[in-house]
């Protein structure tokens, strides 16, 4: 090689050719995106095949994903774990592709409606203090109560999952109601209660941002609903008050009253 010769020059990039930066956003195959998160690689593929998950990008023959794969992951396990189903998931991180909600007024939503609306938290007591609280006569009355879901055995303790609904079925059966009716007609209340609260939430949910008078929001949202929640309590006695008066007094006209059997 002559003095003169020289090394031929590298050759030069291809235009438009995209560089590769040391500190690039790190990527995965599905396998190592699984291994990263702790989430299976079928998993994954079923949250992609319910739209919940975005589609990876394509490099060749390789499925490839990001940061943004790992956040939605880590997202999705986090409304799971609030109870939400995976169609709602889709729907919920599809209006946050779309802008049509942000994610934090929407947790804050959850989380203002997930506050408890009445004052009756579950507890647990002794059979002494169970009976205590009914006032119990008799003997079987607490296996009564277990039968007909009011309390629940743990260990040897009972759970009482609603204090009130306890005290209201004892008032009930003092004031000479069997349980199994009382159990019936809570059946009934929370048969047609249900039909009522969707048909009230619905009428809201249509009105949110003009009928409130606001621009609809999640935030503001939650605070609505907690209001009507409350609100609601007091509305339902009231309504409730009014509409067995009115059946009761119907009941007389007609003379429905006097077909009833007499108590033994």
């Amino acid at each position: 090689m002559t003095a003169d010769a020289r090394l031929p020059a590298p050759p030069e990039e291809a235009p438009g050719m995209p560089e590769t930066p040391d500190d690039a956003p790190p990527t995965w195959t599905i396998d190592e995106l699984a291994a990263h998160t702790g989430v299976p690689s079928r998993t994954i593929r079923f949250y992609q095949s319910k739209g919940a998950l975005q589609k990876p990008e394509i490099q060749g023959r390789k499925a490839i994903y990001g940061v943004d794969h790992v956040e939605r992951l880590k997202l999705i396990g986090e409304l799971q774990d609030r109870g939400l189903r995976i169609r709602a998931i889709r729907d919920l991180v599809g209006r946050i592709d779309r802008g049509e909600v942000a994610l934090q007024e929407w947790l804050g939503l959850e989380a203002r409606l997930a506050e408890p609306w009445h004052e009756d938290e579950p507890v647990l007591l002794s059979q002494d203090e169970l009976q205590a609280r009914v006032g119990a006569t008799r003997t079987g009355v607490v296996a009564d109560l277990v039968r007909l879901g009011f309390a629940k055995r743990e260990g040897r303790q009972y759970l009482v999952s609603s204090p009130k609904l306890l005290q209201v079925a004892v008032k009930l059966q003092e004031a000479g109601v069997e349980l199994e009716v009382v159990v019936g007609g809570l059946e009934i209340m929370r048969r047609h209660l249900g039909r009522l609260s969707e048909e009230l939430v619905a009428l809201y949910a249509r009105h949110a941002g003009t009928g409130f008078g606001g621009d609809g929001s999640a935030v503001e949202l939650g605070e609505a609903f907690a209001s009507v929640g409350r609100q609601g309590l007091d509305a339902v006695e009231v309504v409730w008050a009014q509409e067995m008066q009115r059946v009761l007094r119907e009941m007389v006209k007609t003379g429905a009253l006097t077909k009833m059997p007499k108590a033994r």
